[in-house]
């Protein structure tokens, strides 16, 4: 049984689709790849629009984020349930989410000189890293690692809704938000966490090609491991301020 933490990449993300006859119709690895990096460019452009306003018109730069983060939820969800649509919700994911990404590193650079481009070479590093080992079976995908990805996975996912809910209500959860070494250590375990997430979908991203899933599902495996890999930098860049603030 397959399992990952990703919510778009679930034990029943190909249930339901047979192995397609033709040659050139199913679901490839490097097929998968290509379009990754398709949603890589898409999300770099938009979020260079945000980088801009950041520097020129910051009233409008809320506006951008938070339209880019609900739309990308929406879309996400959409997604989710119509994978057949991902050859263009998923495009539109990566259109929407470079908005925020874009907001909020341009806040960032400006408070913290340098720490986008440490953060971006960190996810890229780690993302080929973890391919690396994944590829040369120093990492395996089993159901044990994948139980306990999972369950840190669920975890995080829970201290944040707490977060949210007790920050509604005007009360700050203390200690794993701040930069203290009880918060760097917190946003250390999260960033381990969310990169182990992508040795989950690797290994599901290949099941889904070895199953001969249809060739629409390239771009829903690529939108899955985008999920991922923007989890992943907001949270390197979330640990990197922590670790600014203490100096």
């Amino acid at each position: 049984m397959m399992r990952t933490a990703n919510p778009a990449l679930s034990d029943n993300t190909f249930q339901g689709y047979g192995r397609t006859a033709g040659w050139g119709d199913t679901m490839t690895i490097q097929g998968t790849v290509n379009k990754t990096a398709v949603l890589l460019l898409l999300a770099l452009m938009t979020s260079a629009w945000t980088w801009r306003l950041y520097f020129t018109a910051t009233d409008s730069l809320a506006i951008w984020i938070l339209g880019g983060a609900l739309g990308g939820f929406v879309v996400a969800m959409v997604t989710v349930f119509k994978k057949q649509w991902a050859g263009v919700t998923a495009p539109l994911y990566a259109l929407l989410e470079g908005l925020v990404l874009g907001g909020i590193s341009s806040a960032l650079e400006g408070r913290y000189p340098g720490i986008v481009i440490q953060a971006v070479g960190l996810t890229f590093g780690t993302l080929f890293g973890l391919l690396f080992a994944y590829k040369s079976r120093l990492i395996r995908a089993t159901e044990n690692f994948k139980l306990g990805v999972v369950a840190a996975t669920g975890g995080i996912a829970l201290v944040y809704l707490a977060t949210m809910i007790l920050g509604l209500f005007g009360i700050r959860m203390p200690y794993i938000h701040e930069s203290g070494l009880i918060g760097i250590g917190f946003s250390l375990f999260v960033v381990i966490v969310a990169a182990l997430n992508l040795v989950l979908d690797f290994d599901f991203i290949e099941s889904g090609a070895a199953q001969g899933a249809p060739k629409f599902m390239e771009w829903y495996g690529a939108f899955g491991l985008m999920v991922t890999l923007i989890w992943l930098y907001i949270e390197i860049l979330r640990l990197l301020s922590k670790m600014r603030e203490r100096r």
